[in-house]
């Protein structure tokens, strides 16, 4: 949600703070969240390794700490593509915002959408748990998103630059993709005995 609500500002340098802006930025989110939940929930039946995260939140990770070097130049290609001394089509002042954003954002916000249904593949040891385990993932996922849009519209975007903090979401995406080659060490040396209750 960090990358949600920043982006919309973010987008709004070159596009404005128009609907269309707000429209998009919403659309290419979910949008990324479908695709990582379909993508995760396929990879968590195929590998039940907690590792396997990590090849997709590192390079995401990664992706993200470099927006503020490369999306202006992206930003700049799509708008500047247009007659500079002619009005952009209404089409194009709906779509290009959505370009823009996709290029962006869509390939982060899906790396982490996957975690949802992968943590919950990895959590549910027996299915009469898996209501439970995938109600408090799903819970958890969404406090964090409200802590999310509270953090970064009332605190982040106040007291600190766009940069840094796609910076720091990146640099966080990352160290929890590192974090997950550690803790799979961790399971793998210490399975739990049974299903939580």
């Amino acid at each position: 949600m960090v990358l949600e609500i920043v982006g919309a500002r973010f987008l709004a340098r070159d596009f404005g703070g128009s609907f269309y802006v707000w429209v998009s930025q919403i659309g290419v989110i979910l949008t990324a969240l479908a695709l990582g939940y379909f993508i995760g929930g396929a990879l968590a039946d195929r590998w039940q390794r907690l590792a396997w995260l990590a090849w997709l939140l590192v390079p995401a990770g990664v992706f993200t700490f470099l927006i503020p070097s490369f999306a202006k130049l992206v930003l700049d290609a799509i708008v500047l593509r247009h007659p500079p001394h002619q009005a952009i089509p209404l089409f194009w002042q709906k779509v290009d915002p959505a370009i823009g954003s996709a290029l962006i954002f869509l390939l982060p916000c899906s790396a982490l959408a996957v975690l949802s249904p992968y943590l919950i593949r990895l959590a549910a040891l027996r299915l009469t748990h898996v209501g439970r385990i995938a109600g408090l993932i799903h819970a958890a996922s969404t406090v964090g998103g409200i802590g999310g849009v509270f953090l970064s519209g009332y605190w982040l975007i106040e007291h600190f630059s766009v940069s840094t903090i796609f910076r720091a979401m990146g640099g966080l995406t990352a160290g929890l993709g590192l974090a997950c080659l550690f803790l799979d060490g961790w399971f793998r040396q210490n399975p739990p005995t049974k299903a939580p209750l």
